[in-house]
């Protein structure tokens, strides 16, 4: 069995942020900021990639994660926007706000990502960085950067204890 790859930290330009795509598209997990804390993503289509973003937090799987979008079309590919739900995502996003809507029926989620539930937390939130790396590999699966019940990821340092 190889080890685990060494934790690196890039910064949050261009060319760092084209590297975090790369190790997405690889079926890597990433520590990103968002505009609330520090998350730990990985491609949706990721096989295993949600339930490693779960053992990574030693997160309780019946409680599902959201998805970071790059913006509110995004929303409408993954859930049902209802008129209230659009209104929300119009006002507030990009931003700090999570919309809860049903699952769009034709769109097949892993059940570990809502914890076996008919709806999808949905967020547009109001940092470059997870919106640049929605835009090119899709929603993100993203939960905090923190083993749960534990503090919250302040910087990226964090990262390489």
């Amino acid at each position: 069995m190889s080890a685990p790859p060494t934790p690196r930290v890039v910064p949050d330009d261009a060319a760092g942020r084209a590297e975090a795509v790369d190790v997405l598209r690889g079926g890597g997990i990433v520590a990103l900021p968002t505009d609330t804390v520090y998350g730990i993503a990985v491609a949706l289509d990721t096989a295993g990639g949600i339930e490693r973003l779960f053992a990574a937090k030693r997160r309780p799987p019946d409680k599902g994660i959201m998805l970071l979008l790059d913006d509110a079309a995004q929303a409408g590919a993954i859930g049902v926007m209802t008129p209230a739900a659009r209104a929300l995502a119009d006002a507030c996003w990009p931003g700090g706000l999570t919309v809860i809507v049903p699952q769009r029926p034709d769109v097949s989620l892993p059940a570990v990502l809502t914890g076996g539930a008919l709806t999808i937390g949905l967020r547009a939130p109001d940092h470059g960085s997870p919106r640049a790396l929605a835009r090119a590999v899709g929603p993100l699966p993203v939960t905090s950067a923190n083993v749960s019940g534990l503090p919250e990821a302040g910087d990226a340092a964090a990262f390489l204890v």
